[in-house]
């Protein structure tokens, strides 16, 4: 069986179309857990509704209030060998649970299931930012490269995923998620030692719409991504006696620099910007990237937006993590 957390707080009119394209999945040995988390337009009652219709359908209140709460309140009642979650403004193809669970049989525990994914747009435009951002994870997910570029966005597909029960519970689920939470799930996935596998199908479909949360909710703006890489990077990657160098002095160099400023964490800041090389930036000296050729061991954070930034090749002193 496979346990489907589905937290939902005013999706209508959207609603309707997430539960069909679930309850038509091929594969029907489902526990969908709906977590009401607070809603005040008539999705309850919509979910009362088919609750009636099919026993599968489990419904109850958020334990407390936001969507790590609701996600918390669903996975503590999950009992399928299988987890995976869903917004309830979204679609599934209809042989989604399938593929994802057909992936984990071949490989047994240890391993996350990940699919394809693609935007649609309902009341708006959709953006380039968001169709770019599809492009770049299924890029990653073709070629299970997903954990090689997680310090740049969150390269593990939100809702297009599934893993093993006993994995997550290892993991420790979604027990101690901050904001960006999606984020913060996939650097747990990824530290928690789980080997990817993937299908080529595009099989979860994210609907972009005025009220859509991730637009709209500060916690999910990408200076708060910042903080969430910073502490895994110092948790996992910076061993003592590395030096910790930013390479960037622009815009998003300066917010990581304030970061670990804030944090008083040490580091050393380069750049290849000729005219900043010597000035003094929240009481740090900007220096060259002759500072890379020291036989020292260092943590290099590429904090440069170019998208004609190439990543250079890690070596015996230097590892870089492009943020951006």
């Amino acid at each position: 069986m496979v346990s489907i957390i589905i937290p939902f707080k005013n999706p209508m009119p959207y609603f309707k179309d997430c539960l069909k394209s679930i309850l038509r999945q091929s594969y029907s040995k489902l526990q969908i857990i709906l977590v009401n988390d607070g809603s005040t337009d008539h999705s309850l009652k919509i979910a009362e509704e088919h609750q009636i219709k099919d026993h599968r359908i489990k419904i109850v209140a958020n334990n407390g209030s936001g969507i790590i709460e609701a996600l918390k309140t669903g996975a503590n009642l999950a009992s399928g060998r299988y987890i995976c979650r869903m917004d309830a403004d979204d679609l599934m193809d209809e042989n989604k649970i399938e593929d994802l669970r057909n992936l984990l049989l071949l490989k047994g525990e240890k391993f996350i299931a990940i699919g394809k994914v693609a935007y649609f747009s309902s009341k708006k435009e959709m953006g380039n930012g968001y169709i770019n951002y599809a492009h770049w994870l299924n890029n990653l997910t073709a070629n299970s490269n997903n954990f090689n570029e997680i310090y740049k966005e969150c390269s593990i597909p939100s809702c297009c995923w599934m893993m093993h029960l006993n994995d997550f519970l290892k993991i420790n689920g979604f027990q101690d998620l901050i904001f960006p939470e999606d984020y913060h799930f996939a650097f747990k996935v990824y530290y928690g030692n789980l080997k990817i596998v993937t299908t080529q199908k595009t099989i979860h479909f994210w609907r972009d719409h005025p009220k859509r949360t991730s637009r709209n909710e500060k916690v999910y703006s990408f200076e708060n991504f910042i903080p969430l890489k910073l502490y895994y990077l110092k948790k996992y990657e910076v061993k003592e006696n590395n030096q910790l160098v930013i390479w960037g002095a622009g815009k998003k160099g300066k917010k990581i620099a304030k970061e670990l400023i804030k944090d008083s964490f040490p580091f050393i800041w380069i750049t290849n910007n000729s005219k900043k090389i010597g000035h003094i930036i929240y009481n740090n000296k900007i220096v060259s990237l002759d500072y890379l050729k020291k036989e020292v061991k260092k943590i290099v954070i590429c904090g440069i937006s170019d998208p004609n930034f190439k990543l250079p090749n890690d070596s015996r002193f230097n590892r870089f993590f492009k943020f951006y």
